[in-house]
Protein backbone atom coordinates (compact mmCIF):
# COMPACT_ATOMS: atom_id res chain seq x y z
CA UNK A 1 0.00 0.00 0.00
CA UNK A 2 1.43 3.38 -0.86
CA UNK A 3 2.35 5.71 1.99
CA UNK A 4 -0.30 8.33 1.18
CA UNK A 5 -3.14 5.81 1.11
CA UNK A 6 -1.90 4.18 4.30
CA UNK A 7 -1.91 7.52 6.10
CA UNK A 8 -5.34 8.44 4.71
CA UNK A 9 -6.60 5.14 6.18
CA UNK A 10 -5.37 5.88 9.70
CA UNK A 11 -1.91 4.37 9.27
CA UNK A 12 -3.29 1.05 7.98
CA UNK A 13 -0.51 -1.55 8.20
CA UNK A 14 -0.06 -5.30 8.32
CA UNK A 15 0.67 -6.54 11.83
CA UNK A 16 0.75 -10.28 11.19
CA UNK A 17 0.15 -12.88 8.50
CA UNK A 18 0.19 -16.52 7.54
CA UNK A 19 0.83 -16.44 3.79
CA UNK A 20 0.35 -20.18 3.37
CA UNK A 21 -3.17 -20.00 4.75
CA UNK A 22 -3.99 -16.60 3.21
CA UNK A 23 -4.64 -14.91 6.57
CA UNK A 24 -3.61 -11.37 7.49
CA UNK A 25 -3.97 -9.11 10.51
CA UNK A 26 -3.87 -5.35 10.15
CA UNK A 27 -3.90 -2.36 12.46
CA UNK A 28 -5.03 1.23 12.00
CA UNK A 29 -6.14 4.23 14.02
CA UNK A 30 -9.71 5.50 13.78
CA UNK A 31 -9.35 9.28 13.63
CA UNK A 32 -12.16 11.60 14.87
CA UNK A 33 -12.46 13.06 11.36
CA UNK A 34 -13.57 9.60 10.13
CA UNK A 35 -16.52 9.76 12.55
CA UNK A 36 -20.02 11.21 12.68
CA UNK A 37 -22.28 11.80 15.72
CA UNK A 38 -19.96 14.37 17.23
CA UNK A 39 -16.82 12.42 16.32
CA UNK A 40 -17.90 9.30 18.23
CA UNK A 41 -18.88 6.73 15.56
CA UNK A 42 -16.80 5.79 12.50
CA UNK A 43 -18.58 6.21 9.18
CA UNK A 44 -19.41 2.84 7.60
CA UNK A 45 -17.50 3.59 4.42
CA UNK A 46 -14.23 3.80 6.36
CA UNK A 47 -14.99 0.51 8.10
CA UNK A 48 -15.70 -1.09 4.72
CA UNK A 49 -12.43 0.32 3.37
CA UNK A 50 -10.38 -1.22 6.20
CA UNK A 51 -12.07 -4.59 5.69
CA UNK A 52 -11.56 -4.40 1.90
CA UNK A 53 -7.87 -3.51 2.25
CA UNK A 54 -7.27 -6.41 4.63
CA UNK A 55 -8.97 -8.83 2.21
CA UNK A 56 -6.85 -7.55 -0.70
CA UNK A 57 -3.67 -8.12 1.32
CA UNK A 58 -4.82 -11.66 2.13
CA UNK A 59 -4.93 -12.37 -1.62
CA UNK A 60 -1.56 -10.72 -2.27
CA UNK A 61 0.09 -12.86 0.41
CA UNK A 62 -1.74 -16.07 -0.54
CA UNK A 63 -0.51 -15.68 -4.14
CA UNK A 64 3.05 -14.79 -3.09
CA UNK A 65 2.70 -11.29 -4.48
CA UNK A 66 1.54 -12.41 -7.91
CA UNK A 67 -2.12 -11.36 -7.71
CA UNK A 68 -4.48 -8.96 -6.02
CA UNK A 69 -8.23 -8.66 -6.26
CA UNK A 70 -10.72 -6.27 -7.82
CA UNK A 71 -13.84 -6.34 -5.67
CA UNK A 72 -16.94 -7.51 -7.52
CA UNK A 73 -19.16 -7.42 -4.44
CA UNK A 74 -18.75 -6.68 -0.74
CA UNK A 75 -21.30 -7.32 2.01
CA UNK A 76 -20.68 -5.80 5.43
CA UNK A 77 -22.56 -6.46 8.68
CA UNK A 78 -22.10 -3.94 11.50
CA UNK A 79 -22.43 -5.21 15.08
CA UNK A 80 -20.78 -2.73 17.46
CA UNK A 81 -19.79 0.93 17.51
CA UNK A 82 -16.34 1.78 16.19
CA UNK A 83 -15.06 5.02 17.68
CA UNK A 84 -11.75 6.88 17.71
CA UNK A 85 -8.73 4.84 18.77
CA UNK A 86 -6.88 1.74 17.66
CA UNK A 87 -8.63 -0.81 15.49
CA UNK A 88 -7.65 -4.07 13.91
CA UNK A 89 -8.85 -6.25 11.09
CA UNK A 90 -8.31 -9.88 10.25
CA UNK A 91 -8.95 -11.29 6.78
CA UNK A 92 -8.63 -14.59 5.00
CA UNK A 93 -9.04 -16.16 1.60
CA UNK A 94 -11.97 -18.53 2.08
CA UNK A 95 -11.64 -20.02 -1.40
CA UNK A 96 -9.61 -19.15 -4.49
CA UNK A 97 -10.14 -20.31 -8.03
CA UNK A 98 -8.32 -19.37 -11.23
CA UNK A 99 -10.22 -16.10 -11.72
CA UNK A 100 -12.34 -15.50 -8.63
CA UNK A 101 -11.64 -15.39 -4.88
CA UNK A 102 -14.08 -15.53 -1.98
CA UNK A 103 -12.88 -13.55 1.02
CA UNK A 104 -13.86 -12.94 4.66
CA UNK A 105 -12.81 -10.26 7.12
CA UNK A 106 -13.56 -9.18 10.68
CA UNK A 107 -12.96 -5.78 12.28
CA UNK A 108 -12.44 -5.22 16.00
CA UNK A 109 -12.94 -1.90 17.79
CA UNK A 110 -10.68 -0.29 20.42
CA UNK A 111 -12.38 -2.37 23.14
CA UNK A 112 -11.48 -5.56 21.23
CA UNK A 113 -15.12 -6.32 20.38
CA UNK A 114 -16.08 -7.78 17.02
CA UNK A 115 -17.59 -4.68 15.40
CA UNK A 116 -18.08 -5.66 11.74
CA UNK A 117 -17.67 -8.56 9.35
CA UNK A 118 -17.42 -8.65 5.58
CA UNK A 119 -17.59 -11.19 2.83
CA UNK A 120 -16.43 -10.38 -0.66
CA UNK A 121 -16.23 -11.87 -4.12
CA UNK A 122 -13.33 -10.57 -6.18
CA UNK A 123 -11.79 -11.00 -9.59
CA UNK A 124 -8.13 -12.00 -9.40
CA UNK A 125 -5.76 -9.74 -11.36
CA UNK A 126 -1.99 -9.53 -11.71
CA UNK A 127 -0.44 -7.52 -8.89
CA UNK A 128 1.76 -4.60 -9.92
CA UNK A 129 2.93 -2.68 -6.83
Amino acid sequence: MNEGLSQAMGGFHLSGWDAGRGIVQAGFTVQPQYCHSGGRIAQGGFITGWLDAAMAFAVILATEGQQTVNSLEIKVSFYEKVGPGPGRAQARVARRGRRVAFLEASLFNAEGKLAAQATSTGMLVDYQP
